[in-house]
């Protein structure tokens, strides 16, 4: 990824904007300097003249450490200060190091780029071992940028300090459900190694965490093949002592600062497939291109299934076994392992974890070559061999589009017989996307399209009845009372729903306005009834509600007239004895 200095913070800032630059900010509009060009970099008078382009577009930042070599020259020719001598020099941008400026000017620079540089008279040299500036000369620096460490503040208490010593791929991070393989060593700050991994490094889940705490918390910033140094402080390794002795060798003194050189290998990234950790996919390959198999695909794949502790419970495409082909979302395979194949691309092979809720659930099942307990998880390993994606609407013509909306149609039908009503939801849900309302379709084709929508609103909303799912129903139903205001199946529906989110008077509107129309209905002359007890019912605890609430104010009233009688009887007691005391 390109990273560019703080001189490029600021994009696209008109001209007759009042902006004041931010040290070393380089302007936007202006075009890269060609080698012999000079420039006034910042509003602080920095003047900067390419002598030698640099590789690539990325920059150092202000934290970083650079390498670096310089020249010092007066203006008047007199050589000043040199590392020439000592050969480059490193040190931390920001901290003015060389001269107040300098590393304004060094943040605008690619690797191995050579640049002069004009500070302006009034500077601030830094503190070095090398010979003084007088102050008020005006002084340039030839500067030559060997390399630069990216330096990141990992939690942003200064408790973990990565310096990025070899850059990644562009793979990456790795998140907590992923598994990595990385190697290190680590060390006390006089240098004893105090553990290390084998050659071939260790593995383990980001969340499961390894070794101290640091160490996940620095791979989540990481990319595949990136090595880095890190400074963890005792808050983030073994502050009291507490360690794994396995992992611990020898002994790390409490408190102590570590430095860990870390190198991400590789990892497997785990899709989190049904957001609540009851189906995992560990991709092993990645598969090829962009696109997935999505619900409607037709799939074909390979697979072996085991139980946890290993036992072979079927498998197909391995071993002379024909391969696996399904439809995706028509529940020919377990729903674990149909959603997961759904999110896979052609060539991918991966690990999928089934918990029983996605799996069996709590029955036990035959399957070729062993028994499924009660309340097992599947482990899968599949591989995606190839796929054909449901067509998208948009792909269809006009005619198409009805006719897969009324096979969409047919199969909600089915499956809400079956007792799938979720499911059931869904085929609706496509019939409607098939035909969509934004389109516009021939009049000979709007009746049949019409009378589709309607059909599949009414099914999802008793769908969703059955589901207890009393809102969307609501909208189902309304959707069809904008097109059909006079439609006594929705406003049933919706009468019931309304009923059982204790809406009784929309629910009421409802009945009344279904009885005008068809004034013989029996199933909404039974609900009305319903609604009747149900209001009755609603009556008494009102009633009871109201009367409690009278009782409790009485109470207190009486209570405050009782209060108010003593007081005035001690008032009066009060007023007789003081006139007794005055006879």
């Amino acid at each position: 990824m390109v990273e560019f200095s703080r001189a490029n913070a600021e994009a696209f800032i008109d001209e007759d904007d009042e902006m004041d630059e931010e040290p070393g900010e380089e302007i936007e509009s202006a075009p890269p300097l060609n080698v012999g060009e000079e420039r006034e970099i910042n509003s602080n008078g920095i003047k900067k003249k390419l002598l030698k382009h640099g590789h690539g577009w990325e920059t150092p930042e202000f934290g970083d450490e650079v390498t670096v070599c310089y020249v010092g020259i007066l203006l008047d020719g007199t050589k000043s200060v040199s590392t020439r001598d000592k050969g480059s020099v490193t040190f931390k941008l920001g901290q003015e190091k060389v001269a107040a400026g300098l590393d304004c000017g060094i943040v605008t620079m690619r690797k191995g780029e050579t640049a002069l540089f004009t500070l302006p008279t009034d500077t601030d040299f830094g503190s070095t071992d090398l010979d003084a500036v007088s102050s008020n000369s005006a002084i340039q620096y030839e500067v030559e940028l060997v390399s630069w460490i990216r330096v990141v503040d990992v939690c942003k208490d200064g408790g973990i300090i990565k310096k990025i010593m070899e850059k990644g791929e562009l793979i990456g991070p790795p998140g907590d459900l992923d598994e990595v393989l990385v190697r290190y060593v680590v060390r006390l700050l006089d240098g004893v190694t105090v553990a290390e991994t084998p050659e071939h490094g260790v593995e383990f889940y980001v969340k499961d965490g390894h070794f101290c705490q640091a160490l996940p918390k620095a791979i989540k910033t990481m990319k595949k093949g990136e090595k880095v140094n890190l400074i963890v402080q005792p808050q983030y390794a073994f502050a009291n002592g507490d360690k794994d002795s396995e992992n611990v060798v020898p002994s790390i003194p409490p408190s102590s600062i570590l430095s860990v050189d870390l190198e991400l290998v590789s990892f497997k990234p785990v899709i989190n497939v049904t957001d609540d950790l009851g189906v995992l996919k560990k991709i092993l390959k990645e598969g090829e291109g962009t696109l997935t198999a999505n619900e409607g695909a037709a799939v074909t794949i390979r697979y072996t299934a085991k139980l946890e502790d290993g036992t072979l419970l079927e498998r197909r495409g391995v071993d002379g076994e024909d391969t696996l082909k399904f439809i995706t979302d028509e529940e020919q395979v377990i729903d674990g392992l149909d959603r997961a194949v759904s999110t896979m691309k052609k060539g991918e092979r991966a690990i999928v974890t089934v918990k029983p809720d996605y799996g069996f659930g709590n029955t036990e099942v035959k399957r070729d070559l062993a028994m499924v307990p009660p309340r097992s998880t599947i482990i899968f390993e599949v591989e995606m061999l190839e796929f054909t994606k449901e067509k998208d609407p948009g792909e269809m013509d006009k005619h198409e589009r009805i006719q897969v909306a009324q096979r969409k149609k047919e199969e909600g039908n089915l499956l809400f017989k079956n007792g799938k009503y979720q499911r059931a939801v869904k085929k609706y849900e496509k019939a409607i996307d098939c035909i969509n309302e934004d389109e516009a379709f021939e009049d000979d084709d709007q009746k049949i399209v019409k009378s589709l929508r309607v059909s599949c609103w009414l099914n999802g909303a008793a769908a969703c009845l059955k589901r207890n799912y009393f809102q969307e129903a609501i909208e189902q139903c309304s959707k069809v009372l904008e097109v059909e205001s006079c439609n006594v199946k929705a406003l049933y529906r919706r009468a019931q729903a309304f009923m059982e989110t204790a809406d009784l008077h929309l629910a009421k509107l409802d009945i009344k306005k279904a009885l005008e129309i068809d004034p013989q209905n029996r199933e909404v002359k039974l609900i009305q009834k319903t609604l009747k007890q149900l209001q009755a019912e609603s009556n008494r605890r009102d009633a009871k509600l109201y009367t409690t609430m009278f009782a409790r104010l009485s109470n207190e009233n009486s209570l405050a007239a009782k209060r108010l009688k003593v007081e005035e009887t001690e008032s009066k007691n009060e007023e007789t004895v003081g006139e007794i005391n005055m006879r």
